[in-house]
């Protein structure tokens, strides 16, 4: 008897072939071809005397029959139809930007990617994709050079168009060349210019860990950035779709005090005293009564400052550093003994 088909399954697939399909019926062992219309499969095995998978060959859009071919005869036909397949369309890529190095991963929508084959950036092939349905693709980019690339998907259809959402931009990496000022106050507060290159669409300012308490991206090339409360040495950081920067230092300086004043009193012409508190060493103003007064730094701990010469009576004097103003303590200015 010569073999017979009752089933095929899928029952249809794209013009171009390539779609694994499952013959059902009888008498099969021994099958010498499977024929789509009048063109051979791809290629074909046979599983059992009920069951063979072939594989289609390429074809043109409608219906074709399908039979078996054995030393005892040609089998029935059953119908695979041939669909013309839909050339993929992109619609847009999310997110849009990332490093030059790869490694983004990114979601892809649109139509007719059932099938695909291939994801491309530019001329290159994404480093991986699956094809989540027929309008969603997820693909991690390839590493690429800095600029926009068109993003296309290639099915048994054809290769997408250009699209105008459908590109991806390579951002090179963040450098910093300075910053400055490259201190301030542990209490947070300054704010810091930096300077460098590909700073543009920066997400993140950091100093060391925590992010700064404000920032302002002025150009590809600056940053005005408020620096958050601190200690010690710390490392500022941009963080942009191209990466992470190399850091720059910034140190946090503990407020200055005063403990005493030698002497505390004095003329009401120019005198020299000195100064003795804490985190005295980045010392910028030291003020009697708010007026500037020339000084000298000794020590951490020390100062020498001359006097300005005022009214007889007490006045406050304060020292302004990296670290903010000081308490403030009071010289007395004399006035001279009556004639």
């Amino acid at each position: 008897m010569p073999p017979a088909i009752s089933v095929v399954s899928p029952s249809q697939g794209p013009t171009t072939g390539g779609t694994p399909v499952t013959l059902i019926g009888s008498g099969l062992i021994g099958a010498t071809a499977v024929r789509f219309g009048g063109t051979n499969a791809a290629s074909y095995t046979v599983n059992s005397a009920t069951q063979i998978t072939a594989v289609t060959p390429a074809g043109s859009a409608g219906s074709v029959p399908v039979t078996v071919v054995s030393p005892t005869g040609t089998s029935n036909a059953v119908t695979f139809t041939y669909v013309a397949a839909a050339v993929p369309v992109v619609g847009t890529v999310s997110p849009s930007d990332g490093p030059t190095s790869g490694g983004t991963s990114v979601t892809i929508t649109g139509n007719g990617f059932t099938g695909t084959t291939a994801v491309r950036f530019g001329g290159t092939n994404a480093a991986s994709y699956t094809v989540n349905s027929a309008t969603q693709i997820t693909a991690v980019t390839p590493a690429g050079a800095p600029g926009a690339t068109a993003v296309t998907v290639t099915t048994p259809g054809g290769t997408s168009a250009l699209s105008p959402h459908g590109y991806f931009f390579y951002a090179a990496p963040p450098v910093l060349t300075s910053g400055d000022p490259g201190l301030g106050p542990a209490s947070g507060g300054t704010v810091v210019t930096l300077l460098g290159r590909d700073l543009l669409n920066a997400g993140a300012v950091r100093f060391g860990t925590t992010n700064a308490a404000s920032f302002t991206v002025d150009s590809a090339n600056k940053i005005t950035a408020t620096a958050p409360a601190g200690a010690g040495t710390s490392e500022i950081t941009v963080t942009t779709p191209g990466g992470t920067s190399n850091p720059v230092p910034f140190s946090y300086v503990a407020a200055p005090s005063l403990t005493e004043l030698v002497p505390d009193h004095g003329p009401t012409h120019a005198a020299t005293v000195t100064l003795t508190g804490l985190h005295l060493s980045t010392a910028s103003a030291v003020k009697f009564s708010g007026v500037a007064a020339g000084f000298t730094v000794v020590s951490d701990t020390q100062a020498t400052a001359t006097v300005p010469a005022g009214a007889a009576g007490p006045v406050p004097v304060t020292v302004t550093t990296a670290g903010g103003t000081s308490n403030s303590l009071t010289y007395t200015r004399l006035a001279p003994p009556g004639l």
